[in-house]
């Protein structure tokens, strides 16, 4: 088995690089799209960008799991405390007031507060019935990451605090909250994911965002777990359970 990787390497890409080297196993940095006949077929794994991995997990035989599109915006109120909206990009251009957007599952739309529609990329650069994600601005005191795997918290990190990248342990609260999360919503996800969430200055927990377990930096996570999580995250299709066939990228 091969932890397959891009051509470029993120500082958390290197780190569950050499935790699978630890555990024996073999991994796999390409230098461009072209997937080597032996690896072609099956029995690999992949830790890589979106749009990396759309052009090699065919070729791979690997099945990228992620959040459905509209996923954080079906999520119930006390999850999210903010209304979102998973509307066409063509109709977040008529926007008259700021609103955070972004792209659910990858970053062609880049994720900022814009002060209405008309900053948002224009029709020229994006398909107007492009998904997207409109949120109310929220102002978080700190922000941390999960990784989620068969309905439990296998590891996390603290990655911000207010705005600003800050790393420390993953908290008890933080822990406590994905553990709600997963209790109440833990079927709409595929049984390996990663979830952010933040703490509001007013002590209130929120969903930030679900992001592909394969394409996520994991900051100060364990990353023996995190690993775990990754290779159910983008393993061979062979091996693909049953309940995960619809969150197959």
């Amino acid at each position: 088995m091969a932890l397959v990787l891009p051509p470029r390497l993120t500082a958390s890409a290197r780190t569950l690089r050499d935790t699978a080297r630890q555990r024996g196993m073999r991994t796999v940095q390409l230098p461009d799209h072209e997937v080597p006949a032996g690896l072609r077929g099956g029995g690999a794994y992949l830790h890589a960008g979106p749009s990396f991995a759309d052009a090699v997990a065919p070729a791979l035989g690997v099945a990228p799991l992620e959040a459905p599109a509209d996923w954080l915006a079906r999520l119930p109120d006390a999850f999210v405390r903010r209304e979102i909206r998973a509307v066409p990009i063509g109709e977040a251009y008529g926007l008259r007031r700021p609103a955070f957007v972004k792209s659910p599952n990858d970053k062609s739309i880049p994720a900022l507060i814009y002060a209405d529609g008309s900053r948002l990329p224009g029709p020229d650069a994006v398909d107007p019935r492009t998904t997207v994600l409109v949120s109310d601005v929220l102002v978080l005191e700190a922000e941390y990451r999960l990784y989620l795997l068969d309905g439990q918290v296998r590891t996390g990190s603290r990655y911000a605090t207010r705005g600003r990248l800050h790393l420390a342990p993953l908290s008890g609260a933080a822990r406590a909250f994905g553990a709600e999360l997963l209790a109440a919503c833990g079927h709409t996800l595929p049984s390996a994911i990663v979830v952010d969430v933040g703490v509001t200055d007013a002590g209130q927990w929120v969903v930030v965002e679900a992001n592909a377990a394969w394409a996520s930096g994991c900051y100060a996570s364990d990353p023996d777990r995190a690993l775990d999580v990754v290779l159910r995250a983008a393993g061979p299709a062979a091996h693909l359970a049953e309940r995960d066939s619809p969150f197959v990228r």
